[in-house]
């Protein structure tokens, strides 16, 4: 339900040979919001994903998404949960086509089972086709569905970021992650990404981005969650965060 709280994080730590990357942070995510996580480079972003994920095992404190505890399951469990995220450096596979990239993702969603793909019974057939439409409606949701057949080696740095989103987006994610989504690209393709992202939240899937962008960040984000050294210094709206005196000093400086 919009509003309640789809993802805690509380007093979770994770340290590296005695540095601590993350420090007895917690914070909520509410269902159908954006919210952001900043800071400076090394402040714990992208481990914290990586913790949340199951890429990392915290060293302390829970992670709770839609009522059930992350403790001890893998990846692959958290995303059959509908826990979905993009990477920093987009992670394709370029021999594959565009809608291939894309059908990896929605595999989990996948019901024939082994022996009906192997055969390739008639519910696998059915099952197959339905998979590479619902697919195919992602890639034309980020406006890729022209580039389906391609070779997504060949796809440029932007479409890059597009692919692997709509390849979340397959999986028919509760929450998205979304790892600096915006770096590397063009302001009217930052727009873009904009247009996407709210128009993803507004189909009710609540999501969670780490981004350096400033611009991007105070004009898409309902919350904000700022990091220094693993530690969290400031959250709250966008107006609140622009006038927060110690994210100022620290990350914001005197312009946003």
């Amino acid at each position: 339900m919009r509003g309640e709280v789809i993802l805690s994080i509380a007093g979770v730590s994770k340290s590296y040979g005695g540095l601590m990357a993350v420090s007895n942070l917690s914070f909520q995510v509410r269902a159908g919001a954006i919210k952001a996580v900043i800071g400076p480079n090394g402040a714990g972003k992208s481990t914290l994903f990586n913790l949340i994920t199951g890429l990392e095992a915290q060293l302390c404190g829970g992670i709770v998404f839609n009522g059930c505890h992350m403790k001890g399951l893998k990846p692959n469990r958290r995303a059959a949960l509908g826990l979905a995220r993009t990477f920093q450096t987009p992670q394709i596979f370029e021999s594959m086509s565009v809608l291939e990239n894309v059908l990896v993702g929605r595999h989990l969603r996948g019901k024939a089972g082994l022996f009906a793909a192997l055969l390739y019974t008639g519910r696998s057939r059915r099952e197959d086709l339905a998979m590479r439409d619902h697919c195919y409606q992602v890639l034309e949701k980020v406006g890729l569905a022209h580039k389906a057949h391609e070779d997504a080696g060949d796809l440029a740095c932007g479409q890059l970021k597009l692919l692997e989103m709509a390849r979340a987006l397959a999986l028919d994610p509760k929450i998205l992650l979304l790892d600096e989504f915006a770096a590397g690209l063009t302001r009217q393709e930052t727009e873009h990404m904009m247009t996407i992202v709210r128009g993803i939240r507004d189909e009710g899937v609540t999501v969670l981005l780490v981004e350096h962008d400033m611009h991007l960040v105070m004009n898409l984000s309902d919350e904000i969650v700022v990091l220094n050294f693993g530690e969290k210094i400031g959250e709250g709206t966008p107006e609140e965060i622009q006038k927060d005196e110690r994210v100022i000093e620290v990350y914001l400086g005197t312009e946003v």
